[in-house]
């Protein structure tokens, strides 16, 4: 869309480049070759920050000049950066989050406005990607004079109609924060807030409330009034030796640097206790997504550990 746009500008491969450019961030994917955990631990770092952004969008520049032997220019390059940093954007918007500053700082950063996935906005891309198409269609069908479809004002609509659907979502995002921080929980307020998604609707997120000693979650809908009454309640595990063994493993590290919204649990199985660090964010304590388990053993040894990222809601 960003080259049916304009930013192409005519140049042989500049659609090509640009799409490149667009998914380059992602080429840190290859560290799921090594596992889970590695992807975990690479995934959204370096190639996602906007001190490499200006490198990023060169490795597509390349590539096309490689192949095709045109010339590299300034524009071109420009459209590249350009391209990047709408990944970045896109990135930022949704639960997963990105490290926008590294290396100066490894601090996520997350809207929590939309899902890693978000169907609406495949969907208004692919749309815009096949109207020409249909319009052309349409014309030779009815005896009109055979065109290639208006791509440059569908790819402007698209950008604008997926703008203006992002901005719709945080602005429901920030409505939802408010409207479950507004209410008391155990006879107290709430400590810490959040909100998530639910795909294809602007009005339905999943409430998450840290209170003192307890989580909460609780389903929202914005056309209603709350019903603050409808969540239910879980009790994380305090401070104790068998968590204290299992952070120190290599998948808890690793797990902790990335969980924006931990739930710890321990629970006890046959000569040991089962250590849990769940992600709020993909999952809940009845049903965990991204989560990191340990055994520990009753003289403190972890007989095992390991992280996966289970089935997120």
């Amino acid at each position: 869309m960003l080259a049916r746009a304009g930013l192409d500008r005519g140049a042989k491969g500049a659609a090509v480049m640009l799409m490149l450019a667009a998914n380059a961030p992602d080429m840190d994917i290859v560290a799921g070759l090594t596992g889970a955990l590695s992807y975990l631990d690479v995934h959204r770092g370096y190639t996602h920050a906007l001190p490499f952004a200006p490198l990023a969008a060169l490795v597509p520049l390349l590539a096309v000049k490689l192949i095709t032997r045109t010339q590299i220019t300034l524009g071109a390059y420009l459209g590249c950066l350009v391209a990047v940093l709408s990944h970045l954007l896109l990135d930022w918007t949704n639960v997963y989050g990105i490290r926008l500053l590294l290396p100066f700082s490894s601090k996520w950063f997350h809207l929590d406005s939309t899902d890693i996935v978000d169907p609406v906005i495949l969907l208004i891309l692919l749309s815009a990607l096949a109207a020409p198409a249909l319009v052309a269609l349409v014309s030779s069908e009815i005896g009109s004079r055979k065109v290639g479809g208006p791509k440059r004002g569908w790819a402007w609509f698209a950008l604008l109609t997926l703008t203006a659907y992002d901005a719709g979502r945080w602005v429901a995002h920030e409505r939802a924060l408010s409207v479950i921080d507004a209410h008391e929980y155990m006879g107290k307020p709430a400590l810490k807030v959040y909100a998530f998604p639910a795909r294809f609707s602007l009005f339905d997120w999943r409430g998450v409330v840290y209170g003192d000693g307890f989580v909460y979650e609780l389903p929202v809908d914005l056309s209603k009034d709350l019903n603050a009454e409808a969540g239910q309640f879980s009790y994380p595990s305090g401070p104790s030796p068998d968590l204290d063994a299992a952070r120190m493993t290599r998948p808890f590290q690793a797990f902790e640097r990335f969980n924006q919204v931990p739930f710890w649990r321990l629970s006890p199985v046959v000569d040991a206790v089962k250590v849990e660090l769940i992600d709020l964010r993909f999952g809940s304590p009845a049903h965990p997504g991204f989560e990191a388990v340990a055994n520990v053993e009753h003289d403190g040894r972890v007989a095992d550990a390991r992280f996966t990222f289970g089935d997120p809601r």
